[in-house]
């Protein structure tokens, strides 16, 4: 009996065409319809690579890597300056489009933040530098300082202790170094709400009070201001 060849399945011309059109590889400029632009590598039709995209409503520049059609890896974004040439603003980690994982955001040509993200917003450790000279290093979350924490001052005192909402709150000590003092207690809200301020190092202060603090004379003191601590941290949790 003769053996039949049975004849080979084709596919249809359209997934052919549409292969033949998909983007991937090096590509040349390739522009949107609202007239961004993106310059690089892609696969199965998406950036996906290394490249460079520009948007031409404000003119920013992202440079860096891509996975999917998103900004995934490392990557820096720049916006033009006034005159001529770019300032970066964020260089570091992506997800998804957003900021993530470690990178350095730049508010200011004074101001700027170093540390960790986590969708586009910073959480975890992080350094931010103030235009007005303020240091703040510790915890972040959802944007804000959270956590445990030290701002530093521009006359060298600083806080050390707890933060929530952006704010100092919780047990924490202030370091009055310009005079020689240190406050621990419990802060609510930026505010000091009870707590013991002694002498810290008077002899090498810039600016020491002119008399020493005097002892406390209260009889069982230690126990009052720790009842008095335990009570606004049961407030504040």
């Amino acid at each position: 009996m003769p053996h039949l060849k049975e004849p080979k399945e084709k596919e249809p011309l359209w997934k052919e065409w549409d292969y033949l059109a998909q983007k991937k590889g090096i590509r040349h400029t390739v522009y949107s319809v609202n007239g961004d632009q993106f310059t690089g590598e892609w696969l199965d039709n998406k950036k996906d690579g290394k490249g460079t995209y520009k948007w031409k409503e404000n003119g920013a520049i992202y440079d860096g890597d891509w996975k999917k059609g998103k900004r995934n890896g490392f990557g820096t974004y720049s916006v033009p300056k006034p005159n001529n040439g770019y300032r970066k603003e964020y260089s570091g980690g992506w997800k998804n489009d957003m900021r993530h994982g470690y990178g350095t955001q730049f508010y200011g040509d004074n101001e700027y933040y170093e540390g960790e993200w986590y969708a586009d917003k910073r959480s975890g450790w992080g350094r931010m530098y103030f235009s007005d000279g303020t240091i703040y290093e510790g915890e972040w979350f959802d944007d804000q300082r959270n956590g445990q924490g030290m701002v530093r001052l521009t006359n060298e005192n600083r806080y050390e202790g707890s933060w929530k909402d952006d704010k100092k709150n919780g047990p924490g000590k202030f370091f009055y170094l310009t005079k020689g003092q240190v406050y621990e207690g419990v802060w609510k809200d930026d505010i000091a709400k009870c707590g013991n301020m002694r002498d810290f190092d008077r002899e090498g202060a810039p600016e020491p009070t002119k008399y020493p603090i005097p002892d406390v004379k209260l009889l069982n003191a230690e126990s009052v201001l720790q009842e008095a601590e335990e009570q606004f941290l049961q407030d504040h949790d």
